[in-house]
């Protein structure tokens, strides 16, 4: 159900405004390590492994609803584990939510990971961070 509950989120973000939704080069990510409480926020561009402890993370897609619009932004992960001699695990493959990071969340006992916002988003041409 909360899978289902993530599309319709999504596809209200893209759909509603396809021509106004803003596109990112990347994302903005927060992680915490729930063994020792510390907390990371880093930057993932769009295609690029980033890793975060045993976690390898690519974010396939950056979007963020205009300024004149509710706050939201999303983006389409894939979160792997990556151990020493195991083949790697996809723990983790859809939309994460700035605005709702419990609606579609990585499951994982030691990590937690979310989107705090979009990089570089791109709108009528030109580009900035937000």
């Amino acid at each position: 159900m909360t899978r289902l509950i993530a599309f319709c989120v999504a596809a209200a973000l893209l759909a509603a405004t396809p021509a106004r939704a803003l596109e990112g080069g990347g994302a903005l990510l927060q992680g915490l390590d729930k063994v020792t409480a510390r907390t990371s926020s880093f930057e993932a561009p769009i295609g690029a492994d980033v890793r975060f402890g045993t976690l390898d993370i690519i974010v396939k897609r950056c979007v963020k609803a205009p300024p004149e619009d509710s706050p939201e932004s999303a983006a389409f992960l894939e979160i792997k584990e990556v151990r020493p001699e195991e083949e790697p695990r996809v723990l983790f493959s859809g939309w994460m939510f700035g605005s709702s990071p419990a609606l579609s969340a990585l499951e994982h006992p030691v990590y937690d990971v979310w989107v705090k916002d979009c990089l570089n988003v791109k709108s009528d041409g030109s580009s900035g961070p937000r």
